[in-house]
């Protein structure tokens, strides 16, 4: 059973409204932290910003949202943090605020962190969703070239997929083949493809073995050979045996 999520490393609050919400990050979005945002469920009630009024209103300061948790029958609470230097984008985030730019409500730390993006080429690389992602060419090519990979792809859900698109989608240019590889091959052994592939420690125990005969026979080889010239070296026993005197 996974362990229990604890939301001690930052303060909790609940909003009634996104205005609420907005009026905290007025004052807080510079110098605090993060929050848990505790947000009511539908069917409780209780009034409550909603989970897309609450990143469309974190964005506009910078914010990010993190990945929600239930805490009970009635809240359930979802981390926001700023964004920080090197955090990715999604495609889903990069639409919403071009809407916010035109309704006029990004603010001027939001607009920073955009600026931010599209200076180092996150904005260019955000990544889809699992409704939109697609198997991108060097990948669709790195499979067709491993059939054994290419089988076990075809055999995943759509959220083990989209697991492993995310992986490659989300890359560095400097470390794209190389995820490409190892997810290529993982499923090539039969592994999902965000294991850690085990071939190559496989290949390396098999090659130390390897080394290790080689090493054993040359050391038998050599043996033999010193045996060999020792005895080369010998005088020679006379022929025949001395008889005894009766």
């Amino acid at each position: 059973m996974p362990p229990k999520t604890t939301f001690s490393d930052l303060p909790m609050q609940a909003f009634p409204t996104a205005a609420d919400f907005e009026d905290f990050l007025k004052r807080e979005h510079a110098t605090a932290p993060g929050v848990y945002l505790k947000l009511a469920k539908k069917k409780s009630g209780i009034p409550s910003i909603s989970g897309p009024e609450a990143v469309e209103t974190a964005l506009c300061y910078g914010w990010i949202d993190g990945r929600g948790n239930s805490i009970d029958e009635t809240w359930w609470t979802v981390r926001f943090t700023p964004r920080r230097a090197k955090s990715i984008w999604s495609q889903k985030n990069v639409g919403t605020v071009a809407r916010l730019i035109e309704e006029g409500r990004m603010q001027p730390a939001g607009l920073a962190a955009v600026e931010a993006a599209k200076a180092d080429g996150r904005w260019e690389r955000a990544y889809a969703g699992p409704a939109t992602i697609t198997v991108p060419d060097d990948l669709e090519a790195a499979l067709a070239a491993e059939p054994t990979a290419d089988a076990y792809w075809k055999s995943l859900s759509k959220s083990e997929r989209y697991s492993a698109l995310h992986k490659i989608a989300t890359s560095s240019d400097k470390a794209r083949a190389k995820n490409i590889a190892a997810v290529v091959q993982s499923m090539a052994v039969g592994q999902q493809p965000d294991a850690k592939p085990t071939t190559t420690k496989m290949k390396t125990k098999a090659t130390a073995k390897s080394k290790a005969g080689v090493v054993k026979a040359s050391t038998k080889t050599v043996g033999k050979a010193r045996k060999t010239q020792s005895e080369e070296q010998r005088p020679p026993r006379r022929e025949g045996l001395r008889q005894r005197k009766p």
